[in-house]
């Protein structure tokens, strides 16, 4: 009995401990949650009765040089549905299916989709979305967005590029700027019951977005819209692939455009253009095989794709032997038509050969046993030691997202019959930037420079937010060596191989090529030419490729003209005058005279007289024997070569 109630009192005062234990544990457990997590859970009940839906930020706008706005901003809405507010499920899905232009099974699974908000389309036309407003359907979200425009269409579009449905850069300057760009998004909270249906009159908070910051480029809508029309003008004319054409300041990089044709639309980045659709009228694409074509038409080939460079590499070549004084302008070559290098017989591009020819014969002839015989005096050391001066191992650095890299050969695998055609520019590959900035650094006395676009950042009320700068180096070749090679190259257009990119009054220098594409013997080349202006003093520096061009494919021929017809016009535009020469002026009847005054005059008076003058064609109007009206007036100035129209 005794024993009995031991073991009671044991099993009470057990569980009285316990419960003394239990209760312990829970007030320590509720002094925890009141007093150290208090704030969390204020958060989370606070949470449970707000609803939060995101303003976007207005991103920010894209600068020409001039200040021409290239990329901007249109006001669009998102359209969202909260499930528990809906009270007409019916009639919302059959409006927003007739005004979105969705299928009412799309609407219908996110309308009867149990979350907090979703999203049925965004980037909605503003029209669009106040109609929705009127029709004031419960549960029914309009929030004002906004969507990328790009007032000039197709214009650059593989160097601005595009956004997202997120409104996140995609390509191009849109996502290598993305931080300045982008914004900061701001937020609406409505308070909600704990059913998350929202409260009736109760007052909304907003956290403002923040506007992205504007970007101000070296690109220039002119010169890009002179360079686009010249590019299209022989891509249709050669029927070729593709025409990649840049236009750069050869003194500090800044790139005034960047043709890569054919362009595709900004504001229909998803859409195939015809060049590329046309091949798959009747095939019903992958979203595989989509992609990989859509990426192919967003591909910038200026940076993204290497060639061989051909015989504008012979630049490259010449400064360096120029440098190292292994050759004179005076010294003396032979062509026959082909150099035996080992085993191999490595042909000139002229069948019959040069014949007898100096340095500067040469390189106006463009004359590959020339360039072989100063390949190898270089020898394989110096030569890539000038590769690596001009910048040629490298990536050239420019601000766009896909640049890639040369493809070169080992230095020790590298021998006779490979220096040879190195010297030429075959047998390896570069980006056409690369080719372009090596060319600068050859011209403008040595410096290499950065290409680049980006210059400013400006905050929206204008304060700059940063200057861009980029990395310049100094010694790519010396002063006196970047004269000789201006001088040389003017020759290869006044009196060379591009002679077709010769323009009366402005001294261009450049450079031509044909390079074969691989495999060897294919029949398909790529035509190039890179000119620069003015060849004494270079302010601006063009590079235009034509890949694989039908018919004739001389870069000479086809690939020095077009840089001709770009010169012609943006020359002028960027200030750069004529400076004719005494025999330019007499051949080409360059300057001006004052009209004399021929009424009254005979017309035996005015056989003599207009022998005289530099007129150009003479109309002669009426039946009379003496001048009764002319034109242009008396005494007005007029260009030699202009024409005279005489009343009698």
């Amino acid at each position: 009995m005794a024993r009995c109630r031991t073991y009671n009192k044991r099993n009470i005062l057990i569980i009285v401990i316990a419960i003394l234990l239990g209760t312990l544990i829970l007030t320590g457990r509720l002094v925890y949650l009141m007093i150290f997590k208090s704030e969390y859970y204020s958060a989370r009940a606070k949470a449970l009765h707000e609803r939060e839906r995101p303003i976007k930020a207005k991103r920010g706008n894209i600068y020409d040089i001039n200040g021409v706005r290239i990329a901007a901003n249109k006001p669009v809405c998102t359209i969202s549905v909260i499930h528990s507010q809906i009270k007409d499920p019916e009639k919302v899905i059959k409006v927003l299916s007739e005004e979105l232009g969705i299928s009412e099974e799309t609407v219908r699974k996110r309308v009867e989709k149990v979350t907090s908000i979703e999203r049925i389309k965004s980037n909605v036309d503003k029209e669009i979305a106040d109609r929705i407003r009127e029709y004031k359907l419960e549960g029914v979200m309009v929030d004002e967005d906004y969507k990328r425009y790009y007032p000039y269409d197709s214009l650059a579009s593989k160097v601005i590029g595009f956004t997202g449905s997120d409104n996140q850069g995609v390509i191009g300057l849109e996502v290598k700027y993305e931080n300045y760009l982008k914004g900061i998004d701001g937020t609406i909270l409505t308070l909600t019951t704990a059913h998350g249906i929202e409260i009736e009159n109760a007052a909304e908070s907003r956290i403002e977005p923040q506007p992205g910051n504007d970007l101000y480029i070296s690109l220039d809508i002119n010169i890009q819209e002179y360079a686009q029309q010249a590019a299209y003008k022989v891509m249709e004319a050669k029927s070729a692939n593709n025409v990649k054409l840049i236009v750069m300041d050869p003194r500090d990089g800044k790139i005034y455009a960047m043709v890569n044709a054919p362009e595709f639309n900004l504001n229909d980045p998803y859409t195939l253009i015809n060049e590329i659709a046309k091949d798959y009228v009747d095939e019903t694409l992958s979203s595989e095989k989509l992609n990989e074509l859509l990426n192919g038409m967003w591909r910038n080939a200026c940076i993204s794709d290497t060639y061989e460079p051909g015989s504008a590499f012979k630049i490259v070549t010449a400064a360096a032997a120029l440098e190292e004084k292994l050759v004179k302008l005076d010294d003396k070559f032979f062509c026959p038509g082909y150099k035996k290098v080992e085993d191999r017989t490595i042909r000139c591009h002229k069948a019959g050969g040069h014949g007898s020819q100096t340095f500067i014969d040469g390189i106006k002839n463009s004359c590959n046993p020339v360039f072989m015989e100063i390949g190898a005096r270089l020898g394989v050391e110096k030569t890539y030691e000038y590769y690596k001066k001009l910048g040629l191992f490298n990536r050239t650095g420019v601000d766009i997202p896909g640049e890639a890299n040369s493809i070169m050969h080992n230095m020790d695998v590298v021998g006779a019959v490979e220096l040879a055609t190195m010297s030429f520019g075959q047998s390896f590959q570069i980006t056409p930037l690369q080719l372009l900035v090596a060319t600068s650094a050859i011209i403008n006395g040595g410096k290499l420079i950065t290409p680049h676009f980006g210059l400013e950042v400006k905050a929206a009320d204008g304060r700059i937010v940063k200057t861009l700068e980029y990395k310049t180096s100094d010694n790519g070749v010396s002063k006196e060596t970047s004269k000789i090679m201006k001088e040389l190259l003017e020759a290869v257009v006044s009196d060379g191989t591009g002679k077709r990119a010769y323009l009366p009054g402005f001294r261009i220098g450049g450079k031509t090529a044909t390079s074969e594409k691989l495999p060897r013997r294919s029949g398909k080349y790529i035509s190039s030419f890179i000119g620069f202006a003015p060849a004494d003093d270079p302010q601006v520096i063009a590079l235009v490729l034509i890949d694989e061009p039908v018919g004739i494919y001389y870069g000479g021929t086809i690939a020095a003209p077009v840089i001709a017809e770009l010169f012609d016009n943006i020359l002028p535009y960027m200030g750069i005058e004529e400076r004719y020469t005494e025999k330019e002026e007499e051949e080409f009847k360059v300057g001006t005279f004052l009209v004399p005054d021929f009424i009254g005059k005979t017309k035996q008076e005015m056989k003599d007289l207009l022998k005289i003058y530099d007129f150009g064609e003479i109309y002669t109007l009426g039946e009379g024997e003496v001048v009764t009206e002319q034109f242009p007036l008396p005494g007005e100035n007029v260009n030699r070569n202009s024409p005279l129209v005489l009343y009698y």
